[in-house]
């Protein structure tokens, strides 16, 4: 099988770990990662403010990026939310067939990593260690776009060691919500200070999700209530081990 890994934007600028961390775990796993050099952005934020005529070279650049891997895999519910459904809205608008054609055969292929590591390896016990107890965060887009249900919960619940506690409220929006956040940033604050005072509720010590983009947002204002609750991605967790703690 050949895979490849969609870092994402985020990940890439601010949250390099996290890319590391899906490629040590595939790799444990048994799996061949190739890093596409040519990948950019899924066009997301374009789409999601109206601009779907100026998503397309973003949308051309992802099927040439990703044409021909059996997978793609990305530790993001967003982004692939973005090339599972969005693409094609953007290829059918653009009235470009060979677009259109291309999204049909990358589309169905992305997947975000706990639906991968479930629905494609079929796997829930990835051999991880990591003696914390852990809050989990279901972001938006992998909860309402993709549908990943309680995937990420059956993988945490394998982990050795990890304490998994309620979140209350676990599928309130945290208020992030990409340029929500900066036309917002009223509504997205008090969001954000909701889901914060339901973490520290849980006397976790750490919050786990799927994007970093809400763990950006809701770690922020953690940080600020100086509530010493660390957050972290899914895939880093996953990739702890004994031998190479997180």
């Amino acid at each position: 099988m050949r895979v490849a890994l969609m870092v994402t934007c985020v990940n890439d600028a601010m949250f390099p770990g996290t890319g590391q961390a899906v490629v040590r775990l595939l790799r444990r796993l048994g799996v061949d990662v190739d890093f596409p050099q040519a990948q950019t952005c899924c066009g997301q934020p374009m789409v999601n403010t109206g601009y779907l005529d100026e998503a397309v070279p973003a949308v051309r650049s992802f099927v040439r990026a990703f044409e021909g891997y059996d997978a793609v895999v990305t530790p993001s519910g967003s982004c692939a939310g973005s090339a599972r459904h969005q693409h094609q809205l953007v290829a059918a608008r653009s009235g470009d067939t060979g677009l259109a054609a291309a999204v049909a055969q990358t589309s169905p292929r992305t997947h975000e990593l706990s639906e991968f590591l479930v629905d494609v390896l079929g796997v829930t016990d990835v051999g991880a260690y990591f003696p914390h107890s852990v809050a989990y965060h279901p972001t938006c887009h992998s909860l309402r776009m993709l549908g990943v249900g309680d995937r990420p919960r059956r993988l945490l619940e394998k982990v050795r060691g990890l304490r998994l506690v309620d979140l209350p409220k676990a599928e309130e929006c945290c208020g992030f919500g990409g340029t929500f956040a900066l036309k917002n940033s009223d509504t997205s604050v008090a969001m954000g200070s909701d889901k914060a005072r339901h973490v520290r509720e849980t006397g976790a010590e750490v919050l786990v999700a799927g994007d970093n983009s809400c763990l950006m947002h809701i770690g922020g204002v953690l940080n600020r209530g100086r509530s010493g609750v660390r957050v972290m991605h899914l895939a880093e967790v996953l990739a702890s081990t004994e031998e190479q703690p997180a």
